[in-house]
């Protein structure tokens, strides 16, 4: 596996989701109590975010937001058909029938029909967008088959020569079988990784073949003397044609043209509104690679990318994280753009400017640490559009680029995504999560009051300095912890902030006041770990999202050793479980200790003690513990997900010029997906 697993996705794990603190309350934007949260079906709620200081931006700064944010939404089809070669075409059909259906629209069957469509909307495709299972109708065959047979068939997307029962015929199992294409991303060492996965990266090829396949091209790369730093595979689908493995390109004119194009066309309109002559270079670059698909571009534009850092307004757009793919080698698409928090990045500033004095004082062996950390960059931004993978579930931090050798080389960038955690905090005030499962009232009064900052920080930490620190035994590629390098990779980022949130300098820095703040987090983070993402999981099943395992191996492993030691107990109450920190000192020792460990496996590639850490601590579910936290949690009605609906931009053209853009906050869920199908779909179906 090759690349940094970097984008936080902590909806359960963080304060400014589950918690309802009360602290750093911000004025909204109307100063009319602006609605966040705008409904709730199946286990996600839908929310809105504000754009907070957009209105004071350059009127070049708002068109270039704007011509990237069209770019951010032409890639939308990409991310579907990359989840699973259907969804196009599931989509279409479930569309038509809810634009068209003329029949009765309060029935159970049809709203059961309405909440599977918004679930395929939620998670970009018919797999649950975080455990990556297939999500079953629950309303029936019989009546997805009289929905069909009341539309009319010019309607739907037909394939050529077939009929309306044909079309039934071909749809059925691939919505309603629970065995087919059951499992998007399949992490599972005793089975074929690519076999056994619905994602759309490979056809026709299994596990051994696709190793093979790399392998080949970098052996061929190293004896013609070329650099094979390159992200191979990451922006390519691998096919079987005639018992010959072709690798095919996302391109203008190869995979996913008709969208690419539009992304082009859209990126091509930012250039002349770039702040920076760096920005210009790396938009240019990223054009280039759009049109060649060439890697060796993808890297220079990256290069490019992580140099800008004096323009207000940023984004991400592209190829990127590889959690989609089991083999952990192709990259998702997805794009947000942002624009910088001034007075907020103060606090990032900080820790880069002292990146040095972390990597130096941590405490994992000194072979295991950088000698230079170089380029750190981190701010806190507000995002303004989000696209392809990030839409609607979004990260709340981001580090990149992923390629180890730039991040060593030229440094990274490092975002906090404010706007966001911030509506994630307004949505979910007055919950009654900390009423039910904090231990006691000092933990409760320590989360609203610190909880924000905490999980700021913590985020803050992780990203801009977890991700980046230490480094890799010469000759060592992340390629050698395979399926478990994600978790591996995410935990090490937790444990680093974790262990420094807690640390004198944060104090002697300003970030922090006291220790208060530290608590707050371990607090929040070993209750997460051991007991609350438990609600994210169906009964029976395991761990497999890399993030959520990262949490219960270090939360498992650090209870486990505290045992006997008076560091952090498990407690019964009135039939409730609580887990109660004894030791909030020892704790942070404790999750160095693990910092150590993980760092010396990440350093060396080692296979063997990855998969024993995280088979023994971050997979298996207490069947007791879970049914319980289900029970509770399932009172409180709190929908364990969270996505958003995007603010929307509009042109003021005057004499034929551009004389403003303005700002809008849909509340319609539905609508906006259903506009970005009617005016963002540019792949073929099938």
């Amino acid at each position: 596996m090759k690349y940094f697993r970097i984008l936080l996705l902590m909806t359960i794990a963080s304060y400014a989701i589950s918690c309802g603190q009360q602290g750093n309350q911000k004025k909204n934007d109307d100063g009319n109590g602006f609605k966040y949260l705008t409904e709730q079906f199946a286990d996600a709620r839908i929310l809105r975010y504000q754009v907070p200081g957009f209105d004071s931006l350059s009127l070049k700064q708002k068109r270039l937001i704007y011509y990237l944010s069209q770019a951010a939404l032409c890639g939308r089809d990409v991310i579907y058909d990359q989840n699973y070669r259907y969804n196009l075409l599931i989509r279409k059909t479930l569309e038509v029938i809810y634009e068209n259906y003329r029949g009765n629209r309060n029935s159970d069957d049809f709203r059961s029909f309405e909440v599977y469509l918004k679930r395929v909307w939620f998670s970009n495709g018919i797999h649950h967008h975080y455990s990556t299972d297939k999500f079953v109708p629950e309303f029936s065959k019989e009546y997805f088959s009289s929905l069909l047979k009341e539309v009319d068939p010019a309607s739907l997307p037909l394939a050529k020569g077939q009929d309306v029962n044909g079309f039934i015929s071909e749809l059925t199992p691939l919505i309603f079988d629970a065995q087919v294409a059951s499992k998007r991303v399949s992490l599972d060492p005793e089975k074929d990784l690519i076999l056994s996965s619905a994602s759309n990266f490979y056809e026709g090829v299994n596990q051994h073949e696709a190793e093979q396949y790399y392998e080949s091209l970098k052996d061929a790369d190293r004896k013609a003397g070329k650099d094979t730093l390159i992200s191979y595979g990451l922006n390519s689908k691998l096919q079987k044609e005639n018992g010959k493995i072709a690798e095919h390109f996302y391109r203008v004119g190869g995979l996913y043209s008709g969208a690419i194009e539009k992304i082009v066309y859209w990126l091509e309109k930012a250039v002349p509104e770039t702040e920076t002559p760096e920005q210009k270079e790396g938009l240019l670059l990223l054009i280039d690679y759009y049109k060649t698909g060439s890697l060796y571009t993808w890297d220079r534009y990256n290069v490019a990318w992580v140099k800008d850092l004096n323009s207000l307004v940023d984004y991400v757009n592209g190829f990127i994280e590889v959690y989609g793919d089991p083999m952990a080698m192709k990259g998702s698409w997805e794009s947000i753009v942002n624009f910088k928090d001034v007075v907020a990045t103060r606090r990032t500033q900080i820790l880069s400017e002292n990146a040095q004095y972390f990597e130096d004082h941590s405490p994992v062996d000194p072979s295991f640490r950088k000698k230079e950390v170089r380029g750190v960059t981190a701010k806190v931004i507000t995002a303004a559009q989000l696209g392809g993978e990030c839409h609607p579930t979004t990260p709340i931090g981001i580090n990149l680029p992923n390629a180890n050798w730039i991040r060593k080389t030229y440094g990274s960038k490092s975002v906090t995504i404010d706007n966001i955690t911030y509506a994630y905090d307004q949505a979910s005030q007055g919950n009654g999560f900390l009423e039910e499962f904090a231990f006691s009232k000092e933990e409760i009064d320590r989360a609203r009051k610190f909880g924000y900052l905490a999980g700021n920080l913590t985020t803050d930490l992780h990203e801009c300095l977890g991700h980046g620190s230490g480094q890799l035994l010469p000759g060592v590629t992340a390629e050698a912890l395979k399926n478990y390098h994600s978790t591996i990779e995410e935990a090490r980022a937790d444990l680093f902030a974790l262990y420094y949130i807690k640390d004198p300098e944060m104090v002697n820095l300003g970030l922090i006041a006291d220790y208060e703040t530290a608590k707050a987090e371990y607090d929040n983070f070993m209750r997460n770990g051991l007991m609350t993402q438990l609600v994210r999981i169906q009964p029976g099943k395991t761990i497999e999202e890399a993030h959520m395992r990262d949490r219960a191996l270090i939360a498992n492993w650090v209870f486990e050793k505290s045992k006997g030691k008076n560091i952090v107990e498990k407690v019964t109450r009135e039939g409730k479980t609580y887990v109660h920190i004894i030791d909030y000192d020892k704790l942070r020792w404790q999750f160095g200790e693990l910092l150590k460990i993980i760092q010396k496996i990440t350093s060396e590639g080692n296979y063997r003690e990855a998969r024993e850490l995280v088979e023994k601590y971050a997979v298996g579910v207490d069947p007791v513990l879970h049914k319980e936290v289900l029970e509770r949690y399932k009172k409180l009605n709190i929908a364990p997900y969270s996505g958003f609906i995007n603010p929307e931009y509009t042109l003021v053209v005057k004499d034929d010029t551009i004389s403003d853009v303005q700002i809008i906050y849909p509340e319609d869920f539905a609508g906006q997906m259903l506009r970005y199908s009617k005016n963002y779909s540019y792949l073929p179906l099938r």
